[in-house]
Formats: structure tokens, C-alpha cells, sequence
């Protein structure tokens, strides 16, 4: 991939524009594997620095945006808790593109349409960086956790649980 120029998405204009550092990855993907464990699997990170972005809507505020490790699963309950809301359901998928500008597999917690209230797994203070989607399918981008809650104005919040084996 040396010497290819790689286009810009919405996400890593936002960040230059913040000043934030972070570093673009990419990988061949396909429509069979978009979930956040084929990114893993592709980027061979550890699976704690790569994290999802989950889009939801919330009975009293509308949407709202859930960033959590891979492996983990958002925990409705606490999401709906730390978001001041009563009940909380997944964004319907045909919704996506239309709420967020960004598509299944792409979708990045960072320049999305308007600002939706963003939560970050408390597991992200674990570490030192962070993969989140680069906001096109096959790409994503490396930040400090720190620069991602800049980015983002997310806030750090206990939203997940461990998969169902």
C-alpha cells in the first residue's frame, strides 16, 4: 500500500480539523464480514483496541451512540441508564445512512451527520490506543482513547457486557 493515496471520510477530516493525531488502516473486506470480530480478525490487533460503534435510539433523547470493545455486547440497560432514557432500541439498520451519513461497516463514532450523544466503553481507558472505523467500509482508524473522546465529545460510561457463550 506504499505511495496510495488514501481519501479522506468525514471522520478523518473531523480530526485533522481538531488536531488530533491518529493513523489510517486498511484492509480488504467483504459483505459476508462487516462485523467488528471480522475487523479484528483482518487488522490481527488485540482484541481489546478494537471497538464498535453502535447506533441506538432512545425513548426520551433520540439517538444515541455506543462505542464498545469488539467482543463485548452493549448492555441496553445501562445504556438507557447513562443516556437518560427509560428504554433503549437498536437504530433499525435501513435508518443508518439516512441518520448518520455513514453505512453498515463504516460507520465511525467521529463526523457522523449531527452530534448524537456518544458513550465510549469505560474499557477504553485500558488502553493505549484505540481502532474505530474510518467511516468507509475497510478502513479504520488508530487515536488515543483520549483524542476519540475529543472527537467524538463522548463520555466514558460502563455500557457493556460479556458475550453470551
Amino acid at each position: 500500500m506504499k505511495n496510495k493515496k488514501i481519501t479522506k471520510t468525514n471522520a478523518m477530516r473531523m480530526l485533522d480539523k481538531q488536531k488530533c493525531s491518529y493513523t489510517v488502516h486498511e484492509y480488504a473486506w467483504s459483505e459476508d464480514h462487516l462485523d467488528a470480530l471480522s475487523v479484528l480478525e483482518k487488522m490481527s490487533q488485540d482484541a481489546g483496541a478494537v471497538y464498535k460503534t453502535i447506533v441506538a435510539v432512545g425513548d426520551k433523547t433520540g439517538v444515541v451512540v455506543g462505542v464498545i470493545p469488539a467482543q463485548n455486547e452493549l448492555d441496553l440497560k445501562a445504556f438507557a441508564k447513562v443516556s437518560s432514557n427509560k428504554r433503549i432500541e437498536m437504530l433499525p439498520l435501513k435508518d443508518l445512512e439516512a441518520t448518520t451519513g455513514y453505512i453498515r461497516g463504516g460507520c465511525s463514532p467521529i463526523g457522523m451527520k449531527k452530534a448524537f450523544p456518544t458513550y465510549l466503553s469505560h474499557h477504553i481507558l485500558d488502553e493505549k490506543s484505540v481502532l474505530v472505523s474510518g467511516g468507509k467500509r475497510g478502513t479504520q482508524i488508530e487515536l488515543s482513547p483520549a483524542d476519540l473522546m475529543i472527537a467524538a465529545h463522548a463520555k466514558v460510561e460502563e455500557i457493556t457486557k460479556e458475550k453470551d457463550e
